[in-house]
């Protein structure tokens, strides 16, 4: 048998040994590999979601810097524009993914601060300016009615009739003058300016009328049923909203169209109400008018247009001081339908006519019974007529005798005092009354009497001017 050399052996136990520690070799190398190949997938990946994380983020930061130029450049600008005229829309976010997000809140937070501020710095403004046109227009005003006394003096003293044309005209044109301070001034929450005694609402109508150019145009139809008054301290108020709203009526409708005016009692107040046939107002411009006459404390002069309009502002403001109110609508005669109501209680009276006699101007209640205004009257507080003239009937020569009145009734609360109703007459005065026809007046009597309403009216205006100016508070 042939032996196997020692040397040999040996080479072959450690080629053994060197192939067994190859082979482990190779299999951790094969796991480290394995190994590396997980981390550099996992590396890979890893760094693919950054590059994706910051593309986003890249994304959203060009996003947010749009958002911020949208918020400066055009969202700032309507929301300024918005505040003055709110029908003007105001953007949402340029990129609806950031709805409800804290950017979202953020940016929202800015436009509240900035209409906060915005707000506060135009009230501000605003009530400087109305704090100067006040002064200005109660100056203004004095002056205008130092120079409607100086004309009147001037009718009086002079006698050419071009003269007192001219002069006439003058008057007109400070009237006019007078109007647009007076109303300006009391949208600014100045006071209206002259005190005057209780009038008549049928004469206040008349008045308000002669303030207005195109006067002849409107026709007053009176059907109150007692002499229904206003209270001293609501006339000149009352006076101005009826020109205020005259004045629209006749400047939005033909030179040739009329204006008509009806005089309304309900049994709780009076109300002035104007019809005119002019273009009318759509439904927006009814709307917008209604929130001005509402009498809003927080108006603003800028809200009153380019030229401001100051009419029915105006009116809004006298409505909510004096407690009266102001309603527009479409007229049945395709323009424009406005009406004053005054509540009887507390702005209404009933003068008694025997005292103070309604002026010749003023139109005569439409009813089927009209009192002559040139007969005695009984004075206030006689129940009953003497015993002579109940018992006879008058001559059909003579004048048939003034029916006497009632006592008044105590008026329900709330509802105007009622008129002292004439007692049943006899026939043969009822046929006397009819045929027997009030004396003519003679040039002389009417230019007496014409001399003295312009004399009382000078008076009262005078009075009206030596007297300091009060309130508004005092007046209200």
């Amino acid at each position: 048998m042939t032996s196997i050399p020692e040397a040999l052996l040996w080479c072959l136990s450690t080629g053994t040994a060197a192939a067994v520690v190859l082979a482990a070799l190779s299999v951790r190398a094969g796991k480290q590999r394995a190994d590396l190949r997980k981390r550099l997938s996992a590396a890979e990946e890893q760094n693919s979601a950054t590059l994706h994380s910051n593309t986003e983020l890249s994304a959203r930061l060009r996003a947010t810097e749009a958002e911020i130029r949208h918020l400066a450049g055009i969202r700032l600008p309507d929301l300024t524009l918005a505040l003055a005229h709110p029908h003007v829309p105001v953007p949402g976010l340029l990129d609806a993914r950031f709805s409800g997000t804290e950017t979202d809140q953020a940016l929202n937070a800015v436009l509240e601060q900035v209409s906060d501020a915005i707000t506060k710095e135009r009230a501000r403004v605003d009530a400087a300016a109305q704090s100067t046109l006040r002064g200005a227009t109660t100056t203004i005003q004095a002056l205008l009615y130092q120079l409607q006394t100086a004309l009147q003096e001037m009718q009086h003293r002079y006698d050419d009739p071009n003269v007192a044309q001219d002069l006439l005209n003058a008057d007109f044109l400070n009237e006019q003058a007078l109007r647009r301070i007076q109303a300006t001034g009391v949208v600014c929450g100045a006071w209206p300016g002259l005190t005057r005694e209780d009038s008549y609402l049928a004469e206040l109508v008349v008045g308000a009328t002669s303030r207005l150019r195109g006067y002849e145009r409107v026709n007053i139809s009176n059907q109150l049923r007692d002499p229904v008054a206003v209270v001293a301290r609501a006339v000149e108020p009352i006076a101005i909203v009826v020109t205020e709203l005259l004045a629209n009526a006749l400047h939005h409708s033909h030179r040739e169209l009329p204006v008509t005016i009806t005089l309304q009692q309900g049994n709780r107040g009076a109300s002035v109400i104007v019809d005119d046939y002019g273009v009318g107002m759509h439904d927006d411009e009814i709307k917008a008018a209604m929130e001005l006459l509402s009498g809003d404390e927080n108006l603003l002069l800028t809200q009153l247009g380019d030229p401001p309009r100051s009419g029915f502002a105006a009116a809004g403001q006298l409505v909510r001081q004096y407690g009266f109110g102001v309603h527009v609508e479409p007229s049945p005669y395709g323009g424009v339908r406005a009406v004053v109501y005054i509540p009887g209680d507390p702005l209404l009276t009933v003068l008694d006519e025997s005292a103070q006699p309604m002026s010749v101007m003023a139109p005569l209640p439409h009813r089927s019974a009209v009192p002559d205004r040139s007969a005695s009257v009984l004075p206030t507080g006689s129940a009953t007529p003497p015993p002579a003239a109940a018992a006879q009937p008058a001559p059909a020569a003579q004048p048939a005798p003034a029916p006497s009145y009632e006592a008044p009734a105590q008026p329900a609360e709330g509802e105007l005092p009622r008129r002292r109703r004439r007692k049943p007459v006899s026939e043969l005065d009822e046929s006397a009354a009819r045929t027997e026809s009030a004396p003519e007046r003679s040039p002389e009597e009417t230019g007496t009497r014409w001399a003295a309403l312009q004399r009382g009216t000078e008076s009262g205006r005078a009075a009206a001017q030596s007297e300091p100016p009060r309130s508004p508070e005092g007046n209200a």
